[in-house]
């Protein structure tokens, strides 16, 4: 995942730095770039799966992605000409199914579901270039809190009552590039960014033999956020 993140990262700067040289038009807004504080909204796409490490071999588990959405606000304090301080919750969803492999009795015991609706809040530090006639291109990276609505970790039922349990607060960092585009009423920012687990989301099961549990080391969120920011 990480080298196909990589990969559409460079795809993505080649495209708007190739497009921005072409382009010879009016720029507009060009005093948004004096204000210190501005505020905006974004709407997004997710795909998600975990990283799964193991304690022990002939363990696997295989995770099945859906697309889930990303709804938001943003709120950009401007540190210097290049490099502002960006704050952006907003809620996102998703749904996980995960196939226990190496366990035979059907898809009651093999097959659980992992849902999560999330309150992300993310501070960010961006980083963007000068200013090429209606873009720039930037890079934005930084830390992510994460509470999971969906979350059943207070549940006393385990997997050994089909109910697989994942922690309510989580943490991860993200990484990703974006262009701003000065349009003639409003500034478009698309950006593609990789997000990633930092703390073990998994709650064990009471039997630490568990067959679902027991083998697991670490589980954690990744996946690729796709959003479309609107100042």
């Amino acid at each position: 995942m990480k080298r196909f993140f990589i990969t559409l990262i460079l795809v993505f700067f080649f495209i708007g730095h190739t497009l921005a040289q072409k382009r010879d038009i009016v720029e507009y807004k060009q005093n948004w770039d004096k204000q210190k504080i501005f505020w905006g909204y974004f709407l997004g796409l997710n795909k998600k799966d975990f990283k799964i490490t193991y304690k022990t071999p002939n363990s696997f588990i295989e995770v099945s992605p859906s697309i889930g959405f990303e709804v938001g606000l943003i709120g950009d304090l401007r540190l210097h000409k290049n490099i502002s301080l960006r704050l952006e919750p907003g809620l996102s969803s998703n749904t996980k199914t995960l196939a226990f492999t190496h366990i035979t009795g059907g898809a009651k015991d093999s097959i659980r579901k992992v849902n999560g609706t999330y309150l992300r809040i993310p501070l960010l530090l961006k980083f963007n270039t000068n200013r090429l006639n209606n873009m720039r291109s930037y890079v934005v990276g930084g830390i992510s809190y994460d509470y999971n609505f969906s979350s059943n970790q207070n549940n006393t039922n385990d997997n050994f009552d089909g109910e697989f349990r994942a922690k309510k607060n989580n943490f991860t960092y993200e990484i990703g590039v974006g262009v701003d585009l000065y349009l003639p009423y409003f500034i478009f920012s698309p950006s593609i960014r990789g997000v990633f687990a930092i703390n073990n989301e998994l709650v064990r099961d009471t039997n630490p033999n568990s067959q679902w549990t027991g083998s697991i080391d670490y589980f954690g969120t990744r996946g690729v956020f796709i959003k479309f920011a609107f100042h």
